[in-house]
């Protein structure tokens, strides 16, 4: 999961300068909207709800901001409808890449992935071609400077916790739970005194592919092309590049 983990980390700290910006909110906004129009409006009963929610209380968002987006999914305040659409291709070097949308206008967000697939040497392809290669998984980020322990330790709390795997980078914890422990877990390390970063269910590779050169340079575009897309809530892709390259390319 090394590449996941890198990627994960990279995407973690921008999104400490993307929180100082509107566009996460939005993004944020949208997933509560699905979760609640799938869902229901009752937290006690919808898990995605709540997940998408402690994921807006994590980037800080107004009490008054989530309330509104989910009177809005069902039905007690007039506003757009969303439809979910999850796109498949390819990047340069035969990276697999995923791209989850929730959009109020399919041709407009089809033409923006598509164009920023092909920009960067990749290739939309047709559904389920690349999700096969990616399993749901429950993550977890605490940032090292925010915790005293020693790694020995914090590898004990997460497994004791229910972790089903621990990543330990420079700066930063990844644990990977089962999506339906994610909660649990991220409780039963606050209960113990951990200062979690953020969590969320995502999707993991069971395989990566190696970039170097320009396909890393391209790789890392495509990826800040799609995401910079109010329509695009999430893009999962195969991708690893060494640290050493990663840092030259900054």
């Amino acid at each position: 999961m090394a590449g996941h983990s890198k990627w994960k980390n990279i995407q973690h700290r921008k999104g400490r300068q993307d929180a100082l910006r509107a566009k996460i909110f939005t993004k944020i906004s949208k997933e509560i909207y699905a979760a609640a129009r799938n869902g229901g409006g009752d937290v006690n009963t919808n898990t995605p709800l709540r997940i998408a929610i402690q994921k807006a209380k994590d980037a800080n968002m107004p009490n008054e901001n989530i309330e509104r987006t989910i009177k809005k999914a069902t039905g007690d305040i007039d506003g757009v409808t969303y439809e979910e659409i999850t796109y498949e291709g390819y990047g340069p070097g035969g990276v697999a890449v995923m791209v989850d949308v929730l959009t109020d206008n399919r041709n407009r967000t089809a033409a923006t992935v598509r164009h920023a697939f092909s920009k960067n040497g990749g290739n939309m392809g047709e559904s389920g071609c690349v999700s096969f290669l990616f399993t749901r998984k429950g993550v977890v980020m605490v940032n090292r400077e925010e915790y005293e322990g020693d790694e020995d330790e914090f590898m004990m709390l997460a497994l004791e916790a229910g972790a089903e795997d621990i990543e330990v980078e420079a700066d930063s914890f990844t644990v990977y739970t089962n999506p339906e422990e994610l909660e649990s877990v991220r409780d039963a390390l606050k209960n113990a005194g951990v200062s979690v970063s953020s969590s969320e269910v995502t999707m993991i590779p069971s395989t990566t592919v190696k970039v170097t050169g320009e396909d890393a340079v391209k790789m890392l575009k495509l990826m800040d092309m799609l995401e910079d897309s109010d329509d695009v809530q999430n893009v999962y892709a195969n991708f690893e590049i060494d640290e050493e390259e990663m840092a030259a390319l900054g």
